[in-house]
C-alpha cells in the first residue's frame, strides 16, 4: 500500500509540473521566452523554447511510466476473498420474494 501512495503522489507531482509548463508555454513565441530578447545571453529565446518542450515530453513520458508503476503496485487483497460487491451480491434479498409476516395469534399457525 505504501509504493502505491508514493507512486500515486508523483504522478500529482508530474502532472502539476506538466500543467505548469504548459501554461508558461506560448505557441505564439510570447510565453517565458518573450521576457529573453537581449543579446549575449546564454539562455535565449529559442532554448528557452527547446528546454520547455523538452520538459513537456519527459514529463509526458514519467507521467506514464509512473502510471503503469502505479497499476502494478495496486494493492491486491487475499487471494481467496470475494470483492464486496459479490459480498453484497450475495447478501442481498430477492426483491421478488414474498416476506413473511408474523402473525399476530401465536394460535393460528
Amino acid at each position: 500500500m505504501g509504493i502505491y501512495i508514493f507512486v500515486s503522489v508523483l504522478i500529482i507531482i508530474a502532472c502539476f509540473l506538466q500543467i505548469m509548463i504548459v501554461l508558461v508555454q506560448n505557441s505564439k513565441g510570447g510565453g517565458l521566452a518573450a521576457g529573453f530578447t537581449g543579446t549575449g545571453q546564454t539562455m535565449g529565446v529559442r532554448k528557452t523554447a527547446d528546454f520547455l518542450e523538452k520538459a513537456t515530453w519527459t514529463l509526458a513520458i514519467a507521467i506514464l511510466v509512473l502510471s503503469l508503476a502505479a497499476t502494478a503496485s495496486i494493492p491486491r487483497g487475499e487471494q481467496g476473498r470475494e470483492s464486496r460487491i459479490e459480498e453484497s451480491i450475495r447478501g442481498a434479498v430477492d426483491p421478488m420474494a414474498v416476506p413473511t409476516l408474523p402473525s399476530p395469534d401465536p394460535e393460528i399457525e
